[in-house]
């Protein structure tokens, strides 16, 4: 049965704090979902971050009101960071309290009111269908006040984790959130601050969690009583910068550390054979592998030069392809051997001869015809050899597989 902790990350929200508190003990008092005795026990923890404008001193006054023995509130917890270390930190912070007091998961909730307790029932249900799932909450954007950047950034996150892991999270922004302890603790982290929202549930996917959604209400002040500590300049440079190591990683052909669970909810790292294993043998058919040969193939023929890495990694999100083989194919097509085979395919087709003289005058001085001969040859030859290239390792795919005893699942 999990055991679940409601994490409050604080930082300068005090006007706000005792409300947010106040919400999800009505919750705990009215929804049978949530109570102990109901067979879903949960606390809450408030993680103060380094505030200064009494946000401690207002936890600590709820805490008199809520503690009080006899009155069935869930218990209500209050660690304070000596300065402000940022809202992953915080997070962490709350995993490391909850792992050492037995909780299996936490649930995170931002402290300025904008999530509603009411939804905290739709968290505890995930977590128990699904318990080694990450769940985020989908918020709704069609109430009042809420802005313009929330809506662009939360497309555009969203889009760049379909690039970096295939995987479609809708809301990667929002911070209602519930996470497997051990899952949250076994991951390798750097991110400290707003970005580290977007870090962990990329590496996540990348170590094979699920991720699911689950659609929440949220409440948006009008602009000017809104109090936002997001940094326009710094944090959007932050997140830039994650984006950019994340995507780069994203093109190494090398498979991610994988996670498995073991008796207990133990999560461990599986050995990098025992991995590779798993990818190459397990989750892939040779078609796939075929698919994934014709895309990196084709992509490396066509006259895009400059694009083929990005054009690459959009198959790899969107097509699903199995990105450690598309990569590793990828590296395999040099580009100068690509270009000639180009032009000498589009040479042939505008001129019916190969091109065999190889001088200053053909490539110099004609320069704009082998231009056009490279890209005629990569739009008609280009398809045509990748086709090739993916046959091919379908087939011995295919022969691999029956030497495996068909664990590679040889169908189309």
């Amino acid at each position: 049965m999990p055991k679940m902790l409601v994490a409050i990350p604080l930082y300068n929200h005090g006007g706000q704090i005792g409300a947010v508190i106040d919400d999800v003990m009505r919750l705990a008092a009215t929804c049978s979902v949530g109570r102990q005795d109901a067979g879903v026990p949960f606390a809450v923890l408030v993680v103060d971050d380094g505030s200064t404008d009494g946000g401690a001193e207002a936890v600590r006054a709820a805490m008199l009101r809520y503690n009080a023995p006899g009155l069935g509130y869930p218990p209500l917890d209050l660690i304070s960071q000596p300065r402000n270390l940022g809202k992953g930190k915080a997070i962490l912070r709350a995993a490391d309290w909850a792992h050492e007091r037995g909780f299996t998961h936490i649930i995170t909730m931002d402290a300025d009111g904008q999530h509603l307790a009411a939804d905290l029932p739709l968290f505890f249900q995930a977590v128990k269908d699904a318990p080694a799932a990450f769940v985020v909450g989908k918020r709704d954007f069609t109430v009042p006040n809420v802005p313009k950047s929330s809506k662009f950034g939360r497309a555009f996150s969203a889009f760049w984790m379909r690039l970096q892991t295939g995987v479609k999270s809708p809301d990667m922004q929002s911070g209602f959130r519930a996470y497997p302890v051990p899952a949250l603790r076994f991951l390798s982290l750097g991110e400290a601050r707003y970005s580290f929202e977007t870090e962990v549930l990329v590496r996540a996917a990348w170590a094979g969690f699920t991720l699911l959604s689950v659609p929440i209400n949220v409440y948006y002040p009008p602009a000017d009583e809104r109090v936002s500590h997001f940094a326009a300049l710094h944090d959007n440079m932050r997140i830039s910068m994650l984006n950019t190591r994340l995507t780069i990683r994203a093109l190494v052909p090398l498979p991610f550390s994988q996670h498995e669970v073991a008796e207990g909810g133990k999560v461990a790292r599986l050995k990098p054979l025992a991995a590779l294993r798993l990818l190459l043998v397990q989750h892939n058919t040779p078609a796939l592998l075929a698919f994934s040969t014709f895309v990196a193939v084709l992509v490396n023929m066509l006259p895009t030069p400059g694009f083929q890495s990005f054009f690459l990694l959009c198959g790899i999100g969107f097509l699903r392809l199995n990105r450690v083989w598309a990569l590793t194919v990828s590296h395999l097509c040099w580009a100068p051997a690509c270009i000639a085979l180009d032009i000498e395919a589009g040479h042939f087709i505008l001129h019916g001869e190969l091109l065999t003289d190889i001088s200053w005058q053909t490539l110099g001085r004609e320069g704009w015809q082998r231009i056009w001969e490279w890209v005629v040859g990569g739009l008609v030859f280009g398809p045509l050899f990748s086709i090739a290239c993916g046959l091919l390792v379908y087939a011995a795919a295919c022969w691999i597989s029956r030497g495996l005893g068909g664990r590679g699942r040889c169908k189309a």
